[in-house]
């Protein structure tokens, strides 16, 4: 049956102001199913499974009709197939994930606009995915229809949906966070920008050395910096030192000169400048991953306002969140149905789909 006849039948039932694009494959299964619009879902999901269904069936030029009223699909010498039949089979084979993908699609849309910033990730998500299979010599128009897409726009379709999906999340954690943990963040990571100089050096090392010859790289850059430390001891400017010597090009025509801001540069960085008196420099090398550094520092601002940087901390709040408990994506989405008042009439269904979340959940909190 082809889409034009799926609609012809809509017009039949006047069921308007249906807009909805599907993706889907049959391999004893249905496999994805994207709604746009508000329908009968369950006279939805026997259409569409009716759609992927290639049994010789010519249903656009009449729906036949059993004794009991029930709507005949398909036939065989002995047996005739209903609507009723099909939806009882294919309902167990995927049933409860397509009406919960088709729910969410349609509230997701609804409690979130398409915004530039929706259509740029989109858009991005796309341009990234294209360019990994072209720059592998692989055909991306293949690619789609083999993975059920008509064309791009249906994918950028799904990437929009997948950005609000996060936008969701994001206000769910938002509204969920107390004043206690934002003011214990602000305590906690919150400092004044420090005005310093450092001198970095790096060691000489490349990936084709041997262990050995790293490790005398390593200690040669480290006695390189004690020599410097001693040049600052014996009265050299730090600046002079850290324009001959630093191997950051960038500070270093500067005489080193940097703003140190607490999330900004590497732990131990932060910390030997941080414990330091304004005026003076670290008398051992502090050893990063970037090498050995010598560091000055210069002064530190005051710590901003609580009011200041609320909206940075609850960013922050939100993103080590996301990071530490991947069941909150899965929770915002039970929040959101339940605001839009779920009630998934179909007991089977409704059983498949309580137990979903469930596992959903047990799963992604043993992976935390």
């Amino acid at each position: 049956m082809e889409i034009c006849c799926l609609c012809e039948y809509y017009r039949q039932k006047n069921l308007k102001n249906i807009v909805f694009s599907l993706e889907f494959c049959y391999h004893g299964y249905v496999s994805k199913l994207h709604m746009k619009g508000r329908i009968d879902v369950k006279k939805t999901f026997i259409i569409l499974s009716v759609c992927i269904i290639t049994l010789g069936l010519t249903a656009c030029g009449q729906t036949p009709k059993l004794k009991n009223g029930q709507e005949v699909v398909a036939s065989v010498k002995g047996k005739n197939f209903s609507v009723e039949n099909l939806y009882e089979t294919l309902k167990d084979k995927g049933g409860s994930t397509i009406l919960i993908n088709m729910i969410d699609e349609y509230i997701v849309n609804k409690e979130v606009e398409t915004n530039e910033d929706a259509k740029s990730y989109a858009e991005s998500q796309l341009k990234s995915i294209k360019e990994s299979y072209e720059s592998n010599g692989q055909n991306f128009e293949e690619a789609l229809k083999q993975y059920g897409y008509e064309n791009e726009d249906a994918l950028n379709d799904e990437y929009v949906v997948e950005y609000k999906k996060q936008t969701i999340t994001e206000n769910y954690i938002k509204s969920n966070l107390t004043d206690a943990e934002i003011e214990k963040y602000y305590e906690d990571n919150i400092y004044g920008d420090i005005e310093a100089k450092h001198i970095l050096i790096s060691p000489d090392a490349n990936d084709n050395m041997t262990d050995d010859e790293k490790t005398k790289a390593e200690e040669n850059a480290k006695k390189e910096a004690e020599k410097i430390i001693k040049n600052l001891q014996d009265g050299e400017k730090f600046s002079t030192l850290a324009k001959k010597y630093s191997d950051d090009k960038g500070t270093a025509k500067n005489g080193g000169k940097l703003t140190v801001t607490y999330g900004e540069v590497v732990d131990e960085f932060w910390n030997a400048t941080n414990k330091l008196k304004d005026k003076t420099y670290t008398t051992d090398p502090v050893k990063t991953e970037y090498g050995y550094h010598i560091i000055y520092r210069i002064s530190q601002k005051d710590k901003p306002t609580l009011k200041e940087v609320r909206d940075n901390i609850i960013d922050k709040l939100v993103d080590e969140k996301t990071e530490e408990d991947s069941t909150l994506s899965t929770k915002a989405m039970i929040e959101l149905r339940k605001k839009y008042k779920l009630d998934i009439k179909d007991s089977g269904i409704k059983e498949d789909y309580n137990t979903s979340v469930k596992e959903s959940l047990k799963e992604n909190s043993s992976n935390n």
